[in-house]
């Protein structure tokens, strides 16, 4: 599943670069640019919550959960049934 944070839009609210949280994590500035774009497949529990720390906020704060096109598609594929009348 992909899920995409919040970190860019938080960041710019808080005035902190992306640069800046990684210093203050003591992480790679890539990692965080990674992290800052539309949607990732995966990150460390242990990243989110040093964000989470770092930044003062909240996971549910931070994420957003995307649909998969699997969810999509059965969504798709069930409407057509409901016109279809089978």
């Amino acid at each position: 599943m992909k899920i995409r944070l919040r970190l860019k839009e938080i960041l710019t609210e808080k005035g902190i670069s992306q640069r800046e949280l990684a210093r203050r994590m003591g992480i790679r500035h890539p990692t965080i640019n990674h992290l800052c774009s539309d949607s990732v497949d995966r990150v460390y529990i242990r990243t989110l919550e040093q964000i989470c720390e770092t930044l003062d906020i909240t996971v549910d704060q931070l994420l957003f959960r995307l649909k998969t096109k699997c969810f999509q598609i059965n969504r798709i594929k069930k409407k057509q049934v409901n016109h279809e009348g089978i």
